[in-house]
């Protein structure tokens, strides 16, 4: 294995840090991104930089650093992400183009910022991490599927623009993994007055629940891993537990009226 210079955004918590560790512990030279490194004083994982994905200032100037240092960069994993649950209708708009800012157009100006970097080296890898959740509408998580979904598509378009340069990208779905992002998310607050409360409550608890019993982010990490050591990485994958990777085939192969009454089942709506 080939030791690469690798820039993870958000890695300082969650699936982020839990790759840019065992990527480290691979060889790999790593560099993680926070919006605010004050928060992570003891931090020495990896290195840390300052990068908010929704201010350009913020990227330009991680990213020269980051190739002032190491002289090149080869992989970057848009791993920074917001999670928003809510019904769509009560969602407030600002929270929507936040989300929007943060899962779609902060990984766009991420990889814009390194693209000219890798064309100059006549290589590079961008992995996207989106979620098995952006192939299909979840109740009370539009918002978040779209994200996602829209951050697939773009992708596939953008390697198809960039492989004559000599650059991969490729595009990694998990599903439900351990860590913090409830804490951080946004959700629409529990209004008794709404005609939602009662079926958003029991889908956000159900939500809560699944990230609870969720794998070890460590499966990410490695799957991250493989697709770094591919010669020639697949237009998207797919990690998670077998139930919720096989319910992207079955969206595909059932007639959508039947799997939309599968979702409501699921979630009990």
């Amino acid at each position: 294995m080939q030791s690469k210079v690798v820039l993870i955004t958000g890695g300082s918590s969650g699936i982020g840090k839990a790759m840019g560790t065992y990527l480290k512990s691979k060889g790999h030279t790593v560099y993680g991104t926070t919006r605010n490194k004050e928060k992570y004083p003891g931090f020495d994982d990896f290195t840390l930089l300052e990068l908010d994905v929704r201010n350009s200032d913020s990227i330009a100037l991680a990213v020269a650093a980051l190739i002032a240092t190491e002289g090149r960069i080869d992989v970057l994993v848009n791993n920074a992400g917001v999670g928003i649950t809510g019904p769509v209708e009560e969602t407030p708009q600002k929270e929507i183009a936040n989300a929007f800012d943060v899962n779609f157009q902060g990984p766009l100006a991420v990889a814009k910022a390194v693209l000219p970097q890798m064309r100059k080296q006549k290589s590079g890898l961008i992995i996207n991490i989106t979620s098995i959740a952006g192939f299909m509408g979840l109740p009370y998580r539009g918002i978040y599927s779209a994200t996602k979904s829209a951050l697939e598509i773009v992708a596939e378009a953008m390697r198809m623009e960039v492989r004559d340069f000599g650059v991969h990208i490729t595009n990694l779905a998990p599903g439900d993994f351990t860590t913090n992002i409830a804490a951080g998310r946004f959700h629409v607050g529990a209004d008794k007055n709404s005609p939602y409360y009662e079926k958003y409550n029991s889908t956000l608890k159900s939500i809560n629940e699944s990230v609870a019993g969720g794998g070890d982010p460590l499966q990410v990490a490695q799957a991250v891993a493989k697709i770094i050591d591919s010669k020639n990485p697949k237009v998207s994958y797919k990690v998670g537990a077998r139930t919720q990777k096989f319910s992207i085939l079955l969206k595909k192969i059932v007639p959508q009226k039947i799997f939309e009454k599968l979702l409501l089942k699921h979630y009990k709506l």
